[in-house]
Parts: structure tokens; sequence; C-alpha cells
């Protein structure tokens, strides 16, 4: 019996440490005053237990945010947030955004560019895109983070 313990205890702690990981860390979230996906994204996160300070900005003033994260416009999406020293940008799941804070990979952050149906916050019935999530180095180049089929 001890030893199924011990099994059971070694296979759940990753999960555990990752959950632990993300109720600890504060996100803040910059969106549209009038996006319904943006707002279902922050459900999505606040649900994975992620703590979540929302501001609503202009559209202006939100594209000037992005421009100052070094997000272009290929990389951009509809809300910008940001964690851990990171940016998020779009509709990044929150398991990929767990391994980010995981990781700490020597990037700026992670990006779903678009607005991909499927993804969290864009959900519509079965139908689902696939998509992938993007990490953002400091000189503009992007490498797959994350295959979403």
């Amino acid at each position: 019996m001890k030893r199924r313990t011990l099994i059971l205890a070694g296979l759940s702690a990753p999960f555990i440490a990752r959950q632990a990981l993300a109720t600890t860390q504060h996100m803040q979230v910059a969106k549209s005053p009038t996006c319904g996906c943006c707002a279902a994204w922050v459900d999505h996160i606040r649900t994975a237990g992620f703590r979540a300070d929302v501001t609503d900005l202009s559209q202006q003033d939100l594209l000037a945010l992005k421009q100052s994260m070094s997000i272009t416009p290929e990389l951009a999406s509809c809300h910008t947030a940001r964690i851990g020293g990171y940016f998020i940008e779009g509709h990044v799941p929150a398991a990929d955004i767990s391994r980010l804070l995981s990781e700490r990979p020597n990037a700026l952050g992670l990006t779903v560019p678009g607005m991909p149906i499927g993804s969290p916050g864009m959900e519509m019935g079965a139908q689902k895109d696939a998509f992938d999530t993007l990490l953002v180095f400091a000189d503009g180049n992007t490498r797959v983070f994350e295959r979403h089929p």
C-alpha cells in the first residue's frame, strides 16, 4: 500500500506544482471594453487558477501598449496580458502560460495570432481550428511553443 501511495504522489506532483504556480501568479490584462471573447478568455485563465486584473482600453491605447511590448501586427490578437515578466497576446491556453512560467525561457512572451475558432474564449460548439502558440524572442523571431490540433 505504501508503494502505491508513493507512486500516486509522484505522478500527481507535477500537476499540483503547476496548479500552485498558477494560483500564485498575478496577471494584468488589457482589452477593449466591448470584446466578449476577451472576457471569455479571462474566465478561462481564472478557472485555471490565475488571478487577473482587467483594464479596458481604447483601441488606440491598446495598439500603443502592444507596440511598447514589441508585439507586431503579424503577432497581434485582441487582448494583451502581462505576467511574470512576459507578455501573453491573444487566446493563449492557460496550460501554455503555466508551462512558460515553469520553464522560464529567455523570450518576450507567447502569442496566438488572430482569433482561431476553438481557442480559449473563441469556442463555437464543436468547431475547432488547429492553431499554434508561438514563443516570441527579443529579435522578433518566433518558434512554435505548442501545437493545438
